[in-house]
């Protein structure tokens, strides 16, 4: 009986010990962005410095931290050991986009914003709340995880950015398209003009893109893959464009000019089935070229992804990797400069997000009943799911050895952040559903104080119960 007592006892000490340590690192976080809003709010910084600085976290605070903690403990064994990291945050924006949809069935937003409704749900920041709350829970010398922490946890949250960007900039720039319905017919020869739309920038989309106005291009707020397969679906049945006669009206801006589809196929009337059917397979194969050459794939090569790609190149180099980063190493001296620096990301990072809140809630046309379902699905019902996740792949010897906690915890994490920050950089690169961006990542930054209080106990007493 006084066996059963004692062991009882010790569970609630241990279990408060969890709730603290669990909770001391995000009321940490809490009070740095508490500075920002404040000195935001009495106006003893203004809106401009906030953009300075992060353009300093995103061109050098964090790069520099990505590679002096991704470098020294990349190997090429330990990148198959990582496979996992990558595929979850394929896994958990895959579930997303289900939670998203069933938002969006059950709440009704309005019908342009149906997609963006399942992108704001589906897409979770995978990159600075991670390495802020990890940077946060290691600072402590006596933090459950051991003496390599913070090494070990920067390492698998870095490691995982590279996906998380290719997403967005290939499958949620797409997404993020602006519906027909935000342009007008002008003419009855097809043009359409765009619909005027408040496109001021906030805070929140230097946050995370500086620089963004130097990236619109011609067709970045336009429903330019829309229009290209609407014009070309709706000619198809009477006639085939010349594809020939389009890549030349198209050549001299270098881009597919979409009137000229449209001209070529009114130009030219096929009667043969089979010449249309032919000349249709070719059409569909042009149209995914144009789709891929519209595809800003090139913005995935930014600093921070530089630096994740130049430390594993690095690491996984025994010889270069001792030349860079080992104590006695000629380089050593640039390693320590750059980690210096890199001590700067976090508190930056959470100055720039209490500045961003300072901002307030935009008005948005999404509606109460969708800003609350996507909260609900965001912060709520997907950090249960990926917990089931990380449960299964665990029973069946997917995860890496037992006693890497730190491996677990930055995966569980990977389901319970808020919308990345990045999708508001993008609306505003779109012209679609920016102030509608703003205010659901303002509500879910608010909301993530308590549901990351509370799945951060939960995660720390399901990975330190039993040890």
């Amino acid at each position: 009986m006084g066996e059963s007592v004692l062991f009882a006892l010790h569970k609630e000490v241990k279990s408060g010990e969890h709730a603290i340590s669990a909770i001391l690192p995000l009321l940490k976080l809490i009070t740095v962005a508490l500075f920002g809003l404040i000195l935001t709010k009495v106006q003893l910084v203004p809106k401009a410095t906030f953009k300075q600085l992060s353009k300093l976290v995103f061109v050098l605070f964090l790069p520099c931290l990505i590679f002096t903690d991704l470098g020294p403990s990349i190997t090429l064994y330990k990148i198959v050991r990582w496979w996992f990291i990558p595929v979850n945050v394929i896994i958990s924006t895959t579930i997303g986009c289900i939670l998203g949809y069933m938002v969006a069935l059950i709440c009704r937003p309005p019908e342009e914003l149906f997609r963006f409704t399942i992108i704001m749900t589906a897409f979770g920041n995978t990159g600075n709340i991670p390495l802020a709350i990890v940077t946060s829970v290691c600072h402590s010398t006596d933090n459950p995880f051991g003496s390599e922490c913070s090494e070990n946890g920067i390492a698998y949250a870095s490691f995982s950015q590279w996906v998380s960007v290719a997403l967005v900039y290939t499958l949620v720039y797409h997404m993020m398209e602006p519906p027909l319905e935000y342009y007008a017919i002008v003419n009855e020869g097809g043009e359409i003009q765009e619909v005027p739309i408040d496109n001021s920038r906030p805070l929140l989309v230097e946050a995370e893109w500086p620089g963004l106005e130097d990236q619109e291009t011609e067709h970045s707020k336009t429903p330019f893959i829309a229009r290209l397969f609407n014009s070309i679906s709706r000619i198809s049945n009477r006639n085939v464009p010349d594809l020939d006669t389009v890549e030349e009206a198209g050549d001299e801006r270098n881009v597919p000019d979409i009137d000229a589809i449209e001209e070529a196929g009114d130009e030219r009337s096929e009667n043969n089935p089979i010449s249309i059917r032919c000349l249709a397979e070719r059409g569909m194969v042009r149209k995914i070229k144009i789709v891929a050459e519209q595809t800003p794939i090139h913005h995935i090569l930014q600093p921070p992804t530089i630096a994740s790609f130049l430390a594993i190149v690095i690491g996984v180099i025994p010889a270069v990797k001792k030349f860079v980063y080992s104590s006695d190493g000629p380089l050593e001296f640039i390693t320590d400069s750059l980690d210096i620096m890199s001590e700067a990301m976090v508190p930056s990072v959470m100055l720039i997000l209490g500045g961003m809140l300072a901002e307030g809630p935009n008005q948005s046309k999404i509606g109460i009943r969708t800003t609350i379902g996507i909260i609900v699905a965001r912060l709520l019902v997907l950090p249960v799911i990926g917990i089931g996740v990380i449960y299964l792949a665990d029973k069946w010897n997917i995860l890496i050895s037992k006693d890497d906690q730190m491996y677990r915890f930055v995966l569980l994490l990977q389901y319970t952040t808020p919308s990345a920050i990045l999708l508001g950089a993008v609306a505003s690169l779109r012209g679609y559903a920016v102030k509608e961006a703003s205010a659901l990542l303002f509500w879910q930054h608010v909301c993530a104080v308590v549901s990351l209080s509370l799945y951060m106990i939960v995660f720390f007493d399901l990975l330190f119960s039993y040890i």
